[in-house]
């Protein structure tokens, strides 16, 4: 090698770099579509890779998990709502049906915010949102105490605005719902963890304690890059 002419020196230099940087480029690059590879037979069904690496989460899988886009959200204005369209963040999501919101649906609307408050400096990469059949001007507050022993407001609007700040309520047409949340159908006490991309991929109910669901968020967040 030492033999070589200084331009040959050069160039074989010059293709070594060239090598180095190809090689750096790729592993990102390998790494991405080796993922996009597995979340989509995940998605598909055909994959357990929970199942296949083991887990140690309180919730319960939803498998296949849904996108919550597929679904015909509307915001509390009638207008179309996509997830994709607000900033990418994890999600604990409250479903509801019916006209009243009762008091189970009212513990859960408190238990996650208290779930969402308890998660300290990681609350800003989480967001509460509010599913329900109806829209909220259609729907009550069919309780008279809070979870938390404070007189209920004479409206749900009004409970949201003053109690759940931060949550976004939508409703969804009845098909829908109950395509989306079917755990909920049969366990009304049911709630749901979205991921940043809108896949709905984790059930939980009362049984499941508030530490509990914490630890499981902390492990996701510190999994995950959003």
């Amino acid at each position: 090698m030492n033999d070589l002419p200084t331009k040959d020196l050069d160039r074989v230099a010059l293709n070594k770099s060239r090598l180095t940087l190809l090689l750096i480029m790729g592993i990102p690059v390998t790494m991405i579509l080796t993922a996009t590879w597995l979340w989509y037979f995940v998605v598909q069904g055909e994959l357990d890779l929970v199942g296949k690496l083991g887990t140690s989460n309180r919730g319960t899988l939803v498998q296949p998990p849904r996108q919550i886009d597929e679904f015909d959200l509307r915001d509390r204005d009638g207008r179309d709502f996509s997830y994709t369209d607000v900033d990418r963040k994890w999600t604990l999501l409250v479903p509801y049906s019916g006209p009243e919101c009762d008091a189970r649906c009212e513990a859960t609307l408190y238990i996650t915010r208290q779930i969402h408050t308890a998660m300290g400096k990681e609350l800003p990469r989480i967001r509460r949102m509010y599913v329900a059949t109806l829209p909220l001007s259609e729907q009550a507050l069919g309780v008279e105490t809070l979870s938390d022993d404070r007189p209920a407001p004479q409206s749900l609007a009004a409970y949201l605005d003053q109690q759940q700040r931060g949550l976004i309520p939508l409703h969804v047409p009845e098909p829908d719902f109950d395509t989306a949340f079917t755990e909920y159908l049969s366990a009304r006490d049911t709630w749901y963890l979205v991921d940043p991309a809108g896949w709905i991929m984790m059930s939980y109910s009362s049984e499941v304690s508030y530490k509990d669901v914490i630890s499981d968020l902390k492990f996701l967040l510190k999994n995950s890059s959003e």
